[in-house]
């Protein structure tokens, strides 16, 4: 009983008294039948043991399959890395020579006029074609002026 408890029962009443259990008698077909046969008897091991080898070789097959799985996806990563970085070489080699080629580009418009006058060409007002099928000129041809 605890300190507050007694604290709340005044001290002049008795504590009541712990409720008795019906003795215990055997009942009959229990042990009492049975004293000739010992209590504890051996028992024989099973015939068929069950081995753990199946579990251990799937354990060490599934542990396998996993470092086999990481390391092929860690080789293919490593793969299309190098893949990757030479094509980011070959994109600023194109970019660079692409970059050549325009300012090469831009030259030749700028110099084209005084290389067409150095040659003694002159600009026309007409257009005039030539068709490469037949060889037909298409448009009256004129003369050009020299400013």
């Amino acid at each position: 009983m605890s300190s507050r408890q007694a604290a709340a029962r005044p001290l002049s009443t008795p504590a009541p008294a712990p409720a008795r259990r019906a003795p215990l008698t055997a009942l009959p077909g229990g042990a009492a039948g049975r004293s000739s046969r010992p209590r504890l008897e051996a028992v024989r091991a099973p015939l068929q043991v069950r081995s753990r080898i199946p579990f251990l070789v799937l354990c060490m097959s599934i542990l396998a399959a996993a470092l086999l799985g990481a390391l092929l996806l860690n080789t293919t990563m490593a793969n299309g890395s190098y893949q990757m970085s030479k094509l980011r070489t070959e994109a600023g080699v194109l970019e660079q020579d692409t970059q050549a080629l325009d300012a090469q580009l831009r030259a030749a418009q700028t110099s084209l006029p005084d290389r067409a006058v150095a040659l003694g060409m002159v600009e026309s007002d007409v257009t005039t074609m030539l068709r490469l099928s037949d060889g037909a000129v298409i448009g009256a041809p004129e003369a050009g002026s020299t400013p």
